[in-house]
């Protein structure tokens, strides 16, 4: 796993690009659906920025909380369960969000209509025990 201050780096590089090409990014993440994500930290209750991959569903936003197969959630999604009040930025509009984390039934109908379209979160799922969350963004 990548150490905690280049996770940091790349992060920031990628909000950089982003805000700076109307939500478009290259490299990994070219072509995908990409938002950044500002939760209120559950523990320091300071604002924390994370770019996500996400689908568009039934016109609804969908993050995956997979955390690259990892065996903890990602912080923002306890940032989320602490908070569910949240801002996203998905290409050039920004706007409040309420976060929902989807119940298991349907979590566990939707997942592999996700994975379908990025067999990545396939693979993730495979590396962990834990279910990984899937969380619904809307507006607020």
């Amino acid at each position: 796993m990548t150490e905690i201050p280049d996770i940091k780096a790349f992060n920031a590089g990628i909000v950089d690009e982003f805000r700076a090409n109307g939500g478009k990014v290259g490299g990994p993440f070219e072509g995908g659906n990409l938002l950044l994500l500002t939760t209120t930290g559950a523990k320091s209750g300071e604002p924390r920025l994370s770019p996500l991959a996400y689908f568009t569903v039934d016109d609804k936003i969908i993050v995956v909380g997979s955390y690259a197969g990892a065996d903890i959630d990602p912080a923002w999604v306890h940032n989320l369960r602490k908070n569910p009040r949240a801002h996203i930025e998905v290409g050039t509009s920004a706007y409040d969000v309420i976060a929902r984390e989807l119940p298991s039934a349907e979590r566990d109908v939707l997942y592999p209509k996700l994975v379908e379209q990025s067999p990545v979160f396939g693979e993730y799922q495979q590396k962990t025990s834990r279910v990984i969350p899937l969380i619904e963004l809307q507006k607020a």
